[in-house]
């Protein structure tokens, strides 16, 4: 059960209807780390903060990661009007949520971010959200699903967009393809794209990056 004193809750002006609405959002001070997973996930002993890391405006159903709530163009502001809020029933995501609600806002976010043909980095942190808050709830089918949707698209990123300005780099980004692949079973491109990372300079220069890509490729040739 979540201690609401974990929470607090924060303002929002929405960019798309102009209207204030509050949402939760997690005191960093009370954050307990339990583990990690090598997928990046991380586990606490308190509310978990992805649980609410995206806003969802009850009044027009615009959702987006907090990062980049406001960071929306007028063109598509138009999108978001006529393809989401001109059918959205109001609905409030600002108290405790639970993981269904969670999943629900990410999905929401998902929504609003293929409609306006968002950068790709941001469609595929979305699915890698998605996929750990379906192993919170133990959802394997549903993380499976969602965990190669954020592979295939980060493969895409890596492939063909700049990194600039998010908090990827190719070290980073090349070892996560390698360990969503594996959790994947697909041994070829773990191999393939945890060899990359491990080949690349900047991984030297990050000795706990080296190490987990060391040790997960050891898991895959004993796949």
């Amino acid at each position: 059960m979540t201690d609401v004193k974990e929470l607090f809750d924060k303002n929002i002006r929405c960019p798309i209807c102009k209207k204030a609405f509050v949402t939760k959002r997690v005191r960093t001070s009370r954050l307990r780390l339990i583990k990690r997973d090598e997928d990046f996930l991380n586990h606490y002993n308190t509310e978990n903060p992805i649980k609410y890391s995206v806003l969802v405006c009850p009044h027009c159903g615009y959702a987006a990661l907090e990062t980049r709530f406001d960071d929306i163009k007028p063109s598509e502001i138009e999108i978001i009007r006529k393809s989401v809020s001109a059918k959205w029933k109001s609905r409030d995501f600002g108290g405790v949520r639970d993981l269904d609600e969670s999943i629900e806002a990410y999905k929401l976010a998902l929504l609003s971010a293929t409609l306006i043909s968002a950068k790709k980095i941001e469609v595929a942190n979305i699915c890698l959200n998605l996929g750990w808050l379906y192993r919170l709830s133990e959802n394997n089918e549903e993380e499976i699903r969602f965990l190669t949707l954020a592979r295939d698209t980060f493969i895409d990123v890596y492939n063909n967009d700049s990194l600039s300005g998010t908090n990827m780099d190719e070290s980073k980004l090349s070892y996560l393809i390698g360990e969503l692949s594996r959790r994947l079973d697909d041994k070829d491109k773990a191999s393939s794209w945890l060899r990359i990372c491990l080949e690349l300079p900047s991984t030297k220069m990050n000795p706990g990056l080296d190490d987990m890509a060391r040790e997960q490729w050891r898991l895959v040739k004993d796949m």
